[in-house]
């Protein structure tokens, strides 16, 4: 995202898809966050982990898991999606409808998520992301 597109107060999913494919950002209400870098070693094996079993335990069913970075698109209403306004990447979705898939990732409320907290976007995850997911009826 370059230096004058930061000085824009909203963005949309349509401005995101134009970002430079070598930065991770999240939208949570059209405010941009720049996701950190890489997580700690300690951060990735929970989330391998997590991952591992919950997909054992829904492998043969409907549901699927899937791990960041995989954009998940939380419309308000029904937007277009270059309107949708916040698009976040927890480190572990799972979807059981197969109609909120799509090759861009996830479109509407995952069934559940995890965040394994980051010293650098806990507060973000905790507060934002947290208050987002609840708004748009993520479960668990």
């Amino acid at each position: 995202m370059s230096q004058l597109a930061r000085k824009r107060d909203r963005f949309t999913y349509g401005d995101y898809r134009r970002w430079p494919d070598d930065e991770r950002w999240e939208l949570i209400d059209g405010e941009a966050y720049n996701m950190c870098p890489a997580p700690t070693r300690i951060h990735q094996e929970l989330v391998l982990e997590i991952a591992a079993q919950v997909h054992a335990f829904l492998r043969g069913g409907p549901c699927k898991v899937y791990v960041a970075p995989f954009d998940v698109r939380l419309p308000k209403a029904d937007e277009a999606d270059e309107r949708v306004d916040t698009v976040v990447q927890p480190d572990i979705a799972v979807i059981c409808d197969p109609g909120k898939l799509d090759d861009a990732g996830c479109r509407g409320a995952p069934d559940w998520i995890v965040e394994v907290l980051s010293p650098c976007t806990a507060a973000k995850d905790q507060r934002e992301k947290r208050d987002a997911y609840e708004r748009v009826g993520v479960r668990e």
